[in-house]
């Protein structure tokens, strides 16, 4: 009984040693980040942009990837909405096939396309004004990706539209679609289609865009593993403690 005793009480001292170990690390990331003191202007102007060059760059680098939009069941671009009926029917005909390559080709274009947008965002964040940057710092989290929407969506739209106009050529998504459509209008008293595919496709991809962004961006808010530089600790655990402390001006 006495050995039974020992073993549980030696059970709960671990227990214990571990949660009062955990809450150490938590208080030492805490205090480390509260130790590097208050940034300067320049410190958060400096530490914002390196944060948003870093996000925007990752984003785009792995959206670009084979498969960055096909294998990305958040982004992936399916038929446009009004084609669904299109594709429902050529399904149940047996043209699933088609189908699938349409899709496919479709996720082939945006992922082209998306090599283009890195230099587009980093001129985006080398004409923020310290205004722009302090906003950001201190505003919701998504902040930035909310910038990033006003600013470059027309930059964006122009470099894209092109690029994936040639991709759907290069990889047979026209072909592909203009078979699609052909085969959809040829379906007894369905009323005839033909989307702008270039201009959907184009969307579509900004969209998926916009959504890893914001990914990137709640990360390097929230998760302090992620800021992997002392300028960033620095600027973002000032962040957080100015937006606990109820203070929203830098």
């Amino acid at each position: 009984m006495k050995s039974n005793y020992i073993k549980i009480w030696g059970a709960q001292l671990c227990i214990l040693a571990s949660l009062f170990l955990a809450a150490c690390d938590t208080l030492t990331q805490l205090g480390s980040q509260v130790g590097l003191g208050t940034p300067t202007e320049a410190e958060i102007n400096s530490g914002l942009k390196q944060a948003l060059e870093y996000g925007t760059s990752y984003a785009s680098d792995r959206l670009s990837q084979e498969d960055g939009y096909l294998g990305n069941l958040a982004i992936k671009i399916a038929f446009p909405e009004e084609a669904k009926k299109v594709e429902n029917t050529l399904r149940s005909i047996g043209l699933g096939n088609l189908c699938d390559q349409v899709i496919t080709s479709v996720n082939r274009a945006a992922e082209d396309a998306a090599k283009e947008a890195k230099p587009i965002f980093v001129a985006a964040i080398k004409e923020m004004s310290i205004n722009d940057v302090k906003n950001i710092l201190m505003g919701e989290n998504d902040a930035a990706t909310q910038y990033f929407e006003n600013k470059t969506t027309t930059s964006l739209e122009t470099k894209f539209k092109p690029v994936i106009e040639g991709s759907l050529e290069k990889v047979g998504a026209t072909k592909y679609w203009g078979d699609v459509v052909s085969q959809y209008n040829k379906v007894p008293l369905v009323k005839k289609i033909d989307p702008d595919l270039t201009s959907f496709v184009t969307q579509k991809a900004i969209d998926g865009l916009f959504y890893e962004i914001a990914k990137e961006e709640l990360k390097i808010r929230e998760n302090v593993t992620s800021r992997s530089t002392l300028l960033l600790q620095k600027v973002f655990g000032y962040a957080d403690r100015e937006k606990a402390s109820g203070t929203t001006t830098p």
